[in-house]
């Protein structure tokens, strides 16, 4: 009787299928896996025995190969999408890929949290926005994460799935996602007067946001993943240089970066914004554990 009783109560928990198992995604599989039964999405088979030991139950399939996503849909309650678009091309056709997969049987899941970018705002010229701001994106990259929002919001008002959106800057972790390699080459940043503004979210927090957006998520809904720094990025970099003992980056005007730097890291400081993240604090209740680059510093201490 015990053990058909433990049976019934797992067979009645919700499912939550990842997809995208990165860094941020392992971060909250074991908090979700005390209360869903978790299931992760990865391409490569080795990969499997580590999202076995987080709890969640490994599913192999690509979202690069069509004929792999069949056995996604009618899989699971609801969906974590953390997996990025191609790095070419105009559009999404992995989003693409994933939504016509789970529309192939009669049971669609009931929510799905994704995971943009900020880009999609493009350059602002530094000023405050909220998420009622219309994209403006100004990359490639940008214009895919648009593309990934439109299809995403169209299948929830056409379904009636549940989506919401969560908008990340540069995701960082101590040290380990710090520009601390960059600071050890020396490599530039620009000048005060040319210098733009920086947003930025810790990967623990992020994952976190993921959690609340699942549970407080309003249909539809965009949220500005970011902590409360306004810091420039000239600024972020001396503020990570003075914390490791390591010499402040080189100021140079724009027009001489560009001989300096690849053509990736320039497209990063020809945008300038500053983010609020009310939407997070009211809506989600969220409270960051890192709720600045500089708290995050203090902690490594």
């Amino acid at each position: 009787m015990k053990r058909q009783k433990k049976q019934l109560l797992k067979q009645s928990k919700q499912s939550v299928l990842i997809v995208g198992s990165g860094d941020v995604a392992r971060r909250i599989i074991p908090w979700l896996a005390q209360r869903f039964r978790v299931r992760a999405v990865v391409r490569n088979p080795e990969e499997r025995a580590a999202l076995r030991a987080l709890g969640a139950c490994p599913v192999v399939a690509d979202l690069d190969r069509p004929e792999s996503l069949r056995r996604l849909a009618g899989l699971a309650d609801g969906i974590i999408h953390c997996a990025p678009p191609p790095n070419a091309g105009e559009g999404d056709p992995r989003t693409r890929r994933l939504l016509a997969a789970l529309a192939l049987r009669g049971s669609l899941p009931r929510r799905i949290v994704y995971i943009s970018t900020t880009g999609i705002y493009g350059d602002c010229g530094g000023a405050w926005l909220d998420e009622t701001a219309p994209p403006r994106p100004a990359t490639a990259r940008a214009r895919r994460r648009v593309a990934a929002e439109a299809m995403l919001r169209a299948f929830g008002q056409r379904t009636g799935c549940q989506v919401s959106l969560l908008r990340a800057p540069g995701i960082y972790d101590g040290a380990e996602r710090l520009p601390l390699a960059r600071l050890e080459r020396g490599d530039p940043v620009l000048l005060a007067e040319d210098d733009v503004y920086t947003n930025h979210i810790h990967a623990d927090d992020l994952a976190w946001l993921l959690a609340l957006a699942w549970f407080r998520g309003a249909p539809g809904r965009a949220y500005n993943a970011t902590d409360d720094s306004a810091l420039k990025m000239g600024d972020y970099f001396d503020l990570v240089a003075d914390h490791f003992g390591l010499p402040r980056p080189p100021r140079l005007a724009r027009a001489a970066l560009a001989t300096r730097l690849n053509p990736i890291t320039l497209s990063f400081m020809a945008e300038s914004r500053r983010l609020h993240n009310r939407r997070i604090c009211y809506e989600l209740g969220a409270r960051l554990r890192y709720p600045t680059v500089g708290a995050t510093l203090a902690a490594l201490a």
